[in-house]
């Protein structure tokens, strides 16, 4: 028989994580605030427990997942933690993580941290994976159980790494669709349509992303781990100027140019601080130093 586990918080994510863990065959003990959110999951096998305290009594491992760290400390405060392992899969900056890791030992748990990177309907689904820190010996322990959930990822032992790993990837998957829609705004001030300019769009993502000259993905990355920034054939004088150009055109399309004006400013940044020779990969320098 399979270990069983508990889930606290039962919004979208966590039910989808203890409906997962049924589907899979894991005994499951389920609590929320609001207790009727539970019904289609008691329906489905799973019990309901009358307390947080309750719930945590149920299992070892504790699986959390609400809207942030405050909502556990306000569920928990005051059960007994003594031999539980939570995983904490809610958002929150690396900074309190960290402190929740101190509050959990406090009270004789053991924190571990979590970032899932996919939605709801993708938990426990083909290329779902999840970002773990904290004990690595504890989270082996459990493993099993989590990978239901999708990939085990883990990245350290500090408790902040799985929300900074987290916060990356949505930082990037945001700014880079937003960067698309800007592009699509554009654009469109003159007509052309999202349908004719995703080709472009896909093409040079992928390009990106790849090994190919176009690579840029990698090629930054060994320029950014050497900290060397060759720009003999682009520099980043002439790529600044190019920003300039894009606000303008921005702004004469009558579309938002917030974006590409942060943009611009982060480039000419780097230029003043002395990297307007280099290329492109050297404005990483005045990301490190606002």
């Amino acid at each position: 028989m399979k270990s069983p586990v508990t889930v606290i918080g039962l919004g979208p994510m966590g039910a989808t994580m203890a409906k997962t863990f049924l589907a899979k065959g894991r005994p499951t003990t389920v609590w929320n605030r609001t207790a009727s959110k539970a019904a289609p999951l008691v329906k489905d096998g799973a019990t309901l427990a009358p307390t947080a305290a309750d719930a945590l009594a149920d299992a070892e491992l504790v699986v959390v997942s609400q809207t942030d760290y405050k909502a556990m400390y306000d569920s928990l405060d005051g059960a007994d933690l003594q031999g539980r392992v939570i995983v904490n899969l809610s958002s929150g900056s690396p900074g309190e993580l960290r402190r929740a890791s101190e509050w959990a030992s406090e009270r004789g748990g053991v924190l571990v941290t979590g970032g899932i990177m996919v939605p709801p309907p993708g938990i426990g689904q083909p290329g779902a994976y999840v970002f773990y820190s904290g004990p690595e010996q504890v989270l082996d322990r459990h493993r099993e159980a989590l990978g239901e959930l999708g990939d085990v990822t883990f990245v350290g032992e500090d408790p902040g790494l799985s929300m900074l790993y987290y916060q990356s990837q949505l930082y990037l998957f945001w700014s880079t669709l937003t960067a698309y829609m800007h592009a699509v705004a554009l654009l469109g001030s003159a007509g052309a349509s999202a349908r004719e300019f995703r080709p472009f769009a896909t093409s040079l993502l992928l390009d990106l992303a790849g090994d190919g000259p176009m690579g840029f993905v990698k090629h930054l990355t060994g320029e950014i781990e050497a900290g060397v920034y060759p720009g003999e054939d682009n520099t980043l004088r002439m790529q600044a100027v190019g920003t300039d150009h894009v606000v303008e055109a921005a702004r004469e399309a009558g579309i938002d140019v917030a974006g590409p004006t942060a943009l611009r400013n982060l480039f000419w940044r780097a230029v003043d601080a002395g990297h307007g020779e280099d290329g492109l990969s050297s404005v990483i320098e005045a990301v490190r130093r606002p």
